[in-house]
């Protein structure tokens, strides 16, 4: 009676396995980020306030006050109560803002 090579099983379960697990990371949203949103077990996403980790943010070209606040987790009214003296229209790269 000749030997089997194992291999030979453990392949397609080995294949098997990954799809599995691609498809519940899909499902799941896992690797999935927004700033003022999280996603829990059950796949809902629940908003919740994110406090931001720095206290300044400088302004790049091309942003905007929206931009900014997505990049941030900062609302857009909070960025403007916060900062009273900067014009959202005319915002300067390089501009420093405060985030809280």
């Amino acid at each position: 009676m000749t030997r089997r090579n194992p291999g030979r099983y453990l392949a397609p379960l080995a294949l098997v396995a990954v799809i599995v697990a691609t498809a519940v990371v899909v499902r799941t949203g896992i690797g999935t980020h927004h700033p003022a949103a999280t996603t829990g077990t059950t796949g809902f996403v629940s908003t919740r306030r994110v406090i931001p980790k720095k206290r300044f943010y400088v302004v790049r070209a091309g942003d905007s006050l929206s931009i900014i606040s997505v990049k941030t987790g900062v609302s857009v009214g909070q960025l403007e109560a916060l900062n009273p003296s900067v014009d959202p229209n005319a915002l300067q790269t390089g501009q420093r803002l405060k985030l809280r």
